[in-house]
């Protein structure tokens, strides 16, 4: 608390309201643009749904799954996985391959394998 004027200080403040210029302009020219932040926050937005997480954590784990056995693994309908599936795969998240009548699906890339496990790996750690 600030004795002489009766305000408690915030612990998330600057003491000295003096920014340093040169951290502040190299700060800048690494910080991402206001539309890859738009589109990181609809992907963790798109990440943040507890039935979506439990899918690709299932596809992590098998590779490779069909809808049925996505809905079978994860305890869901086959509709509430066609669902999540189609947004997953819009936002690049999912891939699929046809193979006769049956599509599976998959991560589409390496870099979706990295954010879940290094996510679970965090989540772990927090314990």
């Amino acid at each position: 608390m600030n004795s002489s004027s009766g305000v408690v200080d915030s612990l998330d403040s600057c003491v000295v309201q003096e920014p340093d210029a040169e951290r502040v302009a190299a700060t800048r020219d690494r910080l991402v643009t206001p539309d890859e932040a738009t589109r990181l926050a609809d992907l963790f937005r798109l990440l943040g749904d507890a039935t979506r997480a439990r899918l690709l954590y299932a596809l992590l784990e098998a590779g490779e799954l069909c809808v049925c056995d996505l809905a079978d693994a994860v305890e869901v309908t086959d509709t509430a996985v066609s669902h999540a599936l189609r947004l997953l795969r819009t936002a690049g998240i999912v891939a699929s391959r046809r193979a006769g009548r049956m599509i599976y699906y998959r991560l589409a890339d390496a870099h979706v394998r990295m954010l879940l496990d290094l996510s679970r790996e965090h989540m772990r750690e927090e314990r």
